[in-house]
C-alpha cells in the first residue's frame, strides 16, 4: 500500500476513534440526516454534535449538502463504509 494512502486511512479511523463520532457515522450508512435528527437520536447538544461533523468532515468522511436553512450529511468515503460494514 502507497504510504500517503495508509496516512489517509489512518487519520480516517482515527477521526472514527470517538464513540459519538462513530456513532453518528453508523447512523449515516443508512439514510442522510441533518443536525437536529442527530441530536435527537444521540441525546448529545447541538454544538458537541457540531463539533463532531466538522472533524468528520475535516477528515473526509463525510459531506454536508444544504437544503434551505439545513444540512444534510451523508458518508462519502468508501473505505469508511467497508469498515463499518464488517460484523
Amino acid at each position: 500500500m502507497i504510504a500517503g494512502q495508509t496516512e489517509k486511512r489512518a487519520e480516517l479511523l482515527k477521526a472514527l476513534g470517538h464513540p459519538a463520532r462513530l456513532a453518528i457515522v453508523r447512523g449515516l450508512l443508512g439514510s442522510e440526516c441533518n443536525v437536529n435528527k442527530m441530536v435527537n437520536g444521540l441525546g448529545l447538544p447541538q454544538s458537541t454534535v457540531s463539533q463532531h461533523l466538522n472533524v468528520l468532515k475535516a477528515a473526509g468522511v463525510i459531506k454536508g449538502e444544504r437544503r434551505g436553512v439545513k444540512v444534510c450529511y451523508r458518508v462519502v468515503d468508501q473505505f469508511v463504509k467497508k469498515v463499518l460494514e464488517i460484523k
